[in-house]
């Protein structure tokens, strides 16, 4: 049977997904079996609940899937239920042992203001959806002033043009919002108070032998991990829009009134889109199908719904090569979203994830080379540190994200759809989880096939994804 290429305006874009749980001086000595377990099942639990959700019609009534501010929003607010996580329930202590939340989302196209982030937050359930509310009202916040009143004496009608809000009025907005607000002692677990006062009694007795003296030496140590990242989620939803969202307590034992990268736009994350002519890219994945037997084809609707069990990704079959492009007259779409995790003052100052996006952009090169040049070993955000690396925790830090690439003829029809999870990181580890292409659902915290101190890799079965359940883990050789 020949099958012929269709015409396709909009994209076939499929749905992708990763999480991320914060990075850091993690060490398997850190990280005993049964805690590594926890956490192990905890990523896959939300990573397979979050896949689920992604990949559920939002109304019986249509086919429509779940956005990607959706998604990654539904995933942030599962990891700030769990105190296993520095965000909300579970957030670190600043000097004075007080929680300040931290969170921001941010979307490739479809929301004026696009990005939006809220800190300080002392009440607030779950920042990430103050955070999404502020960008949801954002088109109509920029057209007019509401006349909305608070139950505060402060005067906050709308959030106005603004793009980072502060205290007590951004939990002012989330008042506006229905939001469920908590008292401070919501967010305390016994865990989090333990590292701050051990950190406080560890740099009262110093005497700076391997660690700075002063205040770096109760925000990190080289032997114990404390939290000085985050929480976040990458979604790619069926149009091709991708999302990123990060919530976080910030620092361990910072200061009363920090402010990090993660409601930094561009510092801890980062969502944009943009064409270019032709396909600067797709070399390495044209020379990947080219060594794969016969040719790749664009299905029509029909052949995927009957394919769809048979194909690991039926959306992405389509002629590569020179011949099946009109003679190579391309324009690509690219897309990038990414969240950062680690030493936030670091992400600030080399303005870490829209650098990425700089370099993807500008360079002409993937999202995860141009993630791996920041935040991969002997990176930007690694030399920032100077003679500092290794003592204070500056420069710590990982990222994870997703690209997306369409690929339009000169017509305007689409001829291939491709992504690509990117993760990479510079310290002893990251906590993060993701489904790949064929359906099945990973969970890491260090590198390679093998977990350091021969510790078992975890891969949840397709199957075991559709109801949102983590069933089975195998060790992967």
């Amino acid at each position: 049977m020949e099958y012929k290429q269709q015409p396709q305006a909009a994209p076939h874009v499929k749905p992708r997904l990763i999480i991320h749980g914060g990075a850091g001086n993690l060490k398997p000595a850190n990280l005993p079996p049964k805690l590594y377990r926890e956490y192990r099942e905890t990523l896959l639990t939300i990573v397979s609940k979050t896949h689920a959700y992604m990949n559920t019609p939002t109304s019986t009534k249509t086919n429509n899937l779940p956005t990607a501010l959706d998604t990654a929003t539904f995933a942030v607010a599962l990891l700030e239920n769990n105190p296993l996580f520095n965000s909300a329930h579970g957030a670190v202590f600043t000097r004075d042992g007080l929680n300040e939340l931290e969170a921001s989302v941010m979307v490739s196209a479809g929301l004026a203001k696009r990005g939006v982030g809220v800190t300080g937050l002392r009440h607030i359930k779950n920042p990430i959806l103050l955070a999404r509310k502020i960008l949801e009202h954002g088109d109509r916040d920029l057209g007019a002033t509401t006349t909305a009143t608070t139950s505060t004496e402060l005067d906050v009608p709308s959030a106005q043009g603004h793009t980072i809000l502060h205290g007590a009025t951004a939990e002012s907005l989330a008042q506006q919002y229905g939001l469920a607000l908590v008292p401070p002692s919501y967010f305390f677990t016994q865990k989090r108070w333990d590292e701050h006062v051990r950190a406080l009694e560890r740099e009262r007795n110093t005497d700076g032998g391997g660690m700075m003296v002063g205040s770096s030496s109760a925000t990190w140590s080289k032997d114990e991990y404390l939290p000085q990242g985050t929480c976040g989620a990458v979604a790619l939803d069926a149009e091709g829009v991708v999302c990123c969202a990060t919530s976080t307590g910030g620092l361990t034992n910072k200061l009363t009134g920090r402010i990090g990268d993660t409601p930094v736009v561009g510092a801890g994350f980062w969502a944009e889109e943009w064409t270019e002519d032709g396909d600067p890219t797709g070399e390495r994945m044209r020379n990947r199908l080219r060594r794969a037997p016969g040719p790749a084809v664009l299905l029509s609707d029909a052949l995927r719904g009957l394919m769809a069990e048979c194909l690991p990704t039926p959306f992405l079959y389509a002629p590569v090569g020179d011949g099946g492009r009109g003679g190579g007259v391309v324009t690509t779409t690219r897309s990038m979203a990414a969240s950062g995790t680690g030493n936030g003052d670091s992400f600030l100052r080399t303005a870490a994830v829209r650098t990425v996006g700089s370099i993807a952009r500008f360079a002409g090169v993937s999202s995860a080379e141009a993630l791996a040049r920041v935040v991969g070993v002997s990176g930007e955000l690694e030399e920032s540190a100077g003679d500092r690396w290794g003592r204070t925790g500056e420069g710590e830090g990982g990222m994870i994200g997703i690209e997306s690439v369409v690929v339009r003829d000169a017509e305007g029809n689409v001829v291939e759809t491709r992504s690509e999870i990117l993760q990479d990181y510079n310290c002893g580890g990251m906590f993060r989880a993701w489904v790949d292409e064929q359906g099945v659902a990973f969970a890491r915290i260090w590198r390679g096939d093998r977990e350091e101190g021969d510790l078992e890799l975890d891969r949840i079965d397709k199957d075991s994804l559709e109801d949102g359940r983590f069933w089975r883990n195998e060790k992967l050789r």
